[in-house]
């Protein structure tokens, strides 16, 4: 697996998108952009990397969350490349709503899809279990205090993150953590729960009592 961090454009505030490929860029490896940032100023960056012969440079986009500043340029990239668009939450030109577990291929590895509500209803991380690469979005992942309020919801997957063997987090506004992920997520879980527990229900749309 090759895992591309693209530029963000310099006009305005946006998200980091991240470029996942195959290894050897074969041709059942599924190109895959994790969000896309506010515009299509990374197709440009795109345009110069080797994605494979005979291939399309994207097939999939997955966004972490609906979120302008992470799907703003989604639609007119869908359109480029005739990528399938896939999101917890729908949206405009959402070709599919994912589910809480389900595995997806990015790349040449599959990813687990986890729901975690917190950031927004919407949100999801990706796991990949073999290389303990983790996608986490805008999920406040780095907890420093106990002190906080958080989604009943939120805190149950963050022990479930805490628990699993993450070797490095992409984020979407920050440099990738490349050492003590789970060091980090453990502390984080730890102080989630000290904090306050919210019992909100995330649905699709939005929270429900």
């Amino acid at each position: 697996m090759k895992i591309v961090p693209l530029a963000r454009t310099p006009r305005t505030y946006s998200a980091m998108a991240y470029l996942v490929l195959g290894t050897w860029n074969r041709l059942d490896d599924v190109n895959t952009l994790v969000d896309v940032g506010i515009d299509d100023f990374i197709a440009e960056e795109i345009s110069h990397i080797n994605t494979g012969v005979g291939k399309r440079p994207v097939d999939r986009i997955i966004l972490t969350h609906n979120h302008f500043d992470h799907a703003g340029g989604a639609a007119t990239l869908k359109e480029r490349y005739k990528a399938e668009l896939l999101a917890w939450a729908p949206g405009p030109g959402v070709d599919r709503l994912l589910q809480d577990g389900e595995e997806l291929r990015l790349g040449d590895q599959w990813f687990e899809v986890i729901h975690m509500p917190g950031h927004s209803h919407d949100s999801i991380c990706l796991f990949n279990y073999s290389e303990g690469v983790l996608f986490s979005g805008d999920s406040p992942l780095r907890i420093t205090t106990p002190h906080g309020t958080y989604l009943a919801a939120f805190t149950e997957v963050l022990h479930r993150l805490a628990s699993l063997p993450v070797q490095a987090i992409y984020s979407s506004h920050d440099p990738p953590l490349m050492q003590g992920a789970t060091a980090l997520l453990q502390k984080s879980a730890a102080l989630a729960t000290a904090g306050h527990q919210v019992n909100f229900n995330p649905s699709r749309e939005g929270f429900a009592t």
